[in-house]
């Protein structure tokens, strides 16, 4: 038995990685996501500039307001003032607007005789980014100039004008506030961590109903059922279709590394959008030690519930196939499962909404979406290390109920070739 088992997930395996789709699929999957990781070095190498530093004309008819607007432009944007340069233009409209012709980037700003006639003049649109920071700092320069005009002392005009110092305090004294930044981060960005769990998990469904369907399209079922037990066949195919998802995963993994290591030989760049955040600078204010040490033991106790996870996906993919006779009748059994998976996505991206709520917790025992939702709430410390065992703990007992049964299923259906009274059939299965 043994030798056939391995034999049949070999040859199922085979079929899907010795094939020149997953060859060219994995190709394109690596230059999407290391030209991803690089965007910013990307898009300069064909001509782009992140660097580029945005021209500001100002056209003052007020005589006072540039100086002001200087002023509140530095105070607004701070270090990302670098990315603009703001020249006094004492020239007239007419070539301020010649200049905007010939080199499309510049904007012009016109202060009238009264501060509320201001005109914003651009070669087309802009982007909601500069529009707002340009928007923002004339209402500032607005209302510096009728504080001013109201006789207010400088010093008065200094302390309406200065950052507020907002010191945290927590109940708590295991908190922090550099754990409040990288738990905000966190939540952020563990739903683009976990998207490939999820994509990989809706693949291993379609996969393993496709190759369960072709073989009984094309009556080689019967071939292979008179030659091994249907358990036999059943295991092959969940084994096979765990272990193409990990290789598959690992591959993910590698050319995201791949990635990383090609952005930090180019050097530090950018976020896309003319702001200066440097990716690294900012990732690296939020690790702090401590998270660093939850990193240790989540990570371990997430691939362990990601592996069972996968495990229920593939039993339960392998059942519903046995039972249907093509992929369009599979199609309409598997939707629930992809509800499923998704609602558990969507869960996780918004669970720093559901801080304290029971019904979450209690979700993230559910076995086929713990694996996405729980790591996510043992990251906000909405949930903690108990939890997480006791979903490992759900997801043993719930493959071993989908084992136990579903193979009474798969056998009692991969040899049916009708799918007429479908769910009494199945039901009659488990009964026996």
């Amino acid at each position: 038995m043994k030798n056939k088992l391995k034999f049949l997930m070999l040859m199922s395996l085979n079929k899907k990685i010795k094939t020149k789709w997953f060859a060219i699929a994995n190709v394109i999957i690596c230059i999407a996501i290391v030209g991803l990781i690089n965007i910013d070095h990307v898009i300069n190498f064909f001509g782009g500039d992140f660097n580029e530093v945005q021209e500001i004309y100002v056209i003052d008819k007020t005589n006072t307001s540039y100086d002001k607007f200087v002023n509140q432009f530095n105070l607004a944007l701070g270090e990302d003032k670098e990315n603009y340069k703001i020249i006094k233009y004492n020239n007239s409209i007419e070539e301020a607007k010649k200049i905007i012709e010939k080199e499309s980037k510049p904007f012009v700003i016109v202060f009238d005789k009264e501060l509320t006639d201001v005109t914003f003049i651009s070669k087309g649109y802009v982007d909601l980014k500069n529009y707002q920071v340009i928007y923002n700092v004339i209402n500032n320069t607005k209302v510096e100039i009728a504080i001013e005009n109201s006789s207010v002392t400088p010093e008065e005009l200094n302390r309406i004008y200065s950052p507020v110092e907002i010191k945290r305090e927590y109940i708590d004294e295991s908190k922090s506030s550099k754990d409040e930044g990288a738990n905000i981060m966190m939540s952020t960005i563990f739903p683009v961590i976990i998207l490939p769990f999820f994509m990989l998990t809706i693949f291993l469904v379609q996969m393993i109903g496709a190759e369960v369907n072709d073989e009984k399209s094309t009556r080689g079922m019967e071939i292979i059922i008179s030659n091994v037990s249907p358990k036999t066949h059943f295991f092959s195919k969940v084994l096979a279709g765990n272990l193409f998802v990990i290789i598959q995963g690992l591959l993910l993994f590698i050319y995201g590394l791949i990635g990383f290591l090609i952005r930090k030989s180019l050097g530090s760049g950018i976020v896309p959008g003319n702001m200066n955040i440097n990716l690294e600078e900012t990732i690296g204010k939020f690790i702090s030690p401590e998270l660093i040490d939850k990193l240790i033991y989540i990570i371990p106790i997430t691939l362990v519930l990601m592996i069972l996870t996968f495990l229920a996906y593939s039993i339960l993919a392998g059942v519903l196939a046995s039972m249907t006779t093509n992929i369009e009748d599979f199609q309409q059994l598997q939707t629930p499962i992809v509800v499923i998976s998704l609602a558990g996505y969507y869960l996780s991206m918004m669970s720093n909404m559901f801080e304290g709520a029971l019904f979450i917790r209690i979700l993230s025992y559910f076995p086929l979406i713990s694996a996405i939702l729980s790591p996510s709430l043992l990251l906000l410390d909405q949930i903690g290390i108990v939890d997480m065992i006791i979903s490992i703990l759900i997801m043993i007992v719930t493959n071993y109920l989908f084992i136990k049964y579903g193979l009474k299923i798969y056998k009692e259906g991969i040899l049916n070739y009708t799918s007429k009274d479908l769910w009494k059939k199945m039901w009659k299965a488990v009964k026996k």
